[in-house]
């Protein structure tokens, strides 16, 4: 008896955290600016220009089928929002910089103002409202 209890609790915990990650899925957190460097990204970091107003960084990998989504979900938004721009990077040819920006997933996906600096930032993949909001508050801080 004591077997199948264990097994009842195990699947119990199994389904709270099978919830708790899809709940959080794509989910947006805020982020203050802070002046601490190790939360900002230059051009040269992720090989492109910053957006005139806001910039998306998606990190991906080859073998990541949402980070084929994510992708287009971010086109999308550039082409709505004028002055933002969206880059991708391979997190498995830049691992110094997915280190340093703590991403643990793919896709990831990082908020950067005109500055450079993380306001907002998603593990797995975001839907385009998602990320439209997540940009209103970049764009309004």
């Amino acid at each position: 008896m004591t077997g199948v209890q264990v097994l009842v609790v195990a699947l119990v915990v199994a389904a709270f955290s099978a919830a708790a990650m899809r709940w959080k899925n794509g989910r947006f957190t805020a982020r203050a600016p802070e002046s601490d460097d190790s939360e900002r990204l230059e051009p040269g970091d992720i090989g492109a220009p910053l957006g005139e107003r806001a910039t998306l960084v998606q990190f991906s990998s080859a073998f990541c089928a949402p980070c084929r989504a994510t992708r287009q979900v971010l086109g999308q938004v550039v082409s709505l929002v004028p002055g933002v721009a969206a880059v991708e990077i391979d997190a498995e040819a830049e691992l110094e910089l997915v280190r340093r920006m703590n991403v643990l997933r793919t896709p990831t996906v990082l908020v950067l103002d005109a500055q450079g600096r993380v306001v907002g930032r998603a593990s797995g993949a975001p839907t385009r409202d998602q990320v439209l909001v997540a940009l209103d508050v970049a764009l309004s801080a």
